[in-house]
């Protein structure tokens, strides 16, 4: 018989989690402070990390870190992440898309989707839905997941306008 999805009280707490996670990033001018969490399908915690918890980490790939590769409890996983998950690095040779799609993990939820200030075609959303997995996005956690990113997301850009927050 097959699982039923976490509901959405459930999501909501474990994102919320995911944020508290976010705070724990040393600080970065460069860079989103992002926290994940993977969930059995039993509702149990199985891996967490923080981006910039390992040098040039992402939150997504310190949690999957922690984990074997064929850790059987991952299909069934899901993978909370304050901020959508990459496409594009430039300090690693993976992008956590390509990370979270080759562990087998079928669900991702997230609270915000990564604005142009890094990447301007930035799609993990896209990527991970083309590769089928499921992707819930939760807007309302999105003032507190990017709290600790204020600083990136109010800089001055280039032209002397403000970057909108999101």
């Amino acid at each position: 018989m097959p699982l039923v999805p976490p509901s959405r009280s459930t999501d909501y707490e474990w994102l919320s989690f995911a944020i508290d996670l976010a705070k724990r990033c040393p600080p970065s001018d460069t860079a989103f402070s992002v926290g994940c969490v993977i969930v059995n399908a039993h509702g149990s915690e199985i891996s967490q990390g923080y981006s910039r918890e390992q040098p040039h980490y992402h939150a997504e790939e310190s949690a999957l870190s922690k984990l074997t590769p064929d850790d059987e409890r991952l299909p069934e996983a899901t993978l909370y992440s304050s901020l959508e998950p990459c496409t594009r690095r430039k300090s690693r040779p993976r992008t956590c898309s390509d990370l979270i799609i080759a562990s087998g993990i079928r669900r991702v939820v997230i609270a915000w989707r990564e604005p142009p200030i890094f990447v301007s075609d930035a799609h993990g959303v896209t990527a991970l839905e083309a590769a089928g997995i499921t992707v819930v996005e939760i807007p309302e956690l999105a003032n507190a997941a990017t709290a600790m990113n204020a600083h990136i997301l109010n800089a001055d850009t280039d032209d002397g306008s403000s970057a909108a927050a999101i």
